[in-house]
């Protein structure tokens, strides 16, 4: 099990499937919603209030969730394993209503974003370790209208992990935790 460790929801405990996803720890969701506390806060602004967030490879839903239960209007999770889709479904319905969020089961390696909305503030992704094809994602949602200037990507990955970016695209802060690395982008206007 795996608590909700700020907001309305908070201490409430989700399911974590048995196999195929490696859960955001507490210690490193707290420092993600912390450094989206800070920026929010030197811009004068709220972190998650009329928000919308996207959690890639969302497994059990602990990053978007944790999102939801701090505000964030509306969370769009994407994961392709069937298995872990049903209880992703099972933790948001226990965390907000099927208003608030929305489940896509498709490999984002070729999926175009067509049922996003809405301006996205921060996009999650936070794939197997084993992942490489950052790239390629991140520039398959920048040429979504959906991405904006101010969009923050934060990326969970192998701390010896070696990332290609795009050149329209910057790292404005990165964190190392054991393993794991955690690095924060967002659109380079210069």
């Amino acid at each position: 099990m795996l608590n909700i460790i700020g907001g309305r929801k908070k201490r409430l405990k989700l399911e974590v499937p048995i196999s195929g996803v490696r859960p955001t720890s507490s210690k490193k969701r707290e420092s993600i919603f912390s450094i989206l506390e800070n920026i929010a806060f030197k811009k004068n602004e709220d972190a998650y209030k009329n928000k919308y967030y996207i959690d890639l490879f969302a497994g059990s839903g602990s990053l978007g969730l944790e999102a939801i239960s701090r505000g964030v209007k509306f969370c769009y999770f994407y994961e392709k394993n069937n298995n872990v889709v049903s209880i992703l479904e099972k933790n948001c319905l226990k965390v907000c209503d099927k208003k608030r969020f929305q489940i896509v089961n498709h490999d984002i390696n070729t999926h175009s974003f067509q049922e996003i909305n809405y301006q996205i503030s921060v996009v999650f992704i936070d794939p197997p370790y084993k992942f490489s094809f950052f790239k390629k994602i991140l520039d398959n949602l920048l040429k979504n209208k959906f991405v904006t200037n101010n969009t923050i990507f934060i990326i969970e990955s192998k701390i010896d992990n070696v990332i290609n970016y795009s050149p329209s695209i910057k790292i404005f802060d990165e964190r190392k935790y054991g393993k794991t690395k955690i690095t924060f982008l967002n659109k380079n206007t210069i």
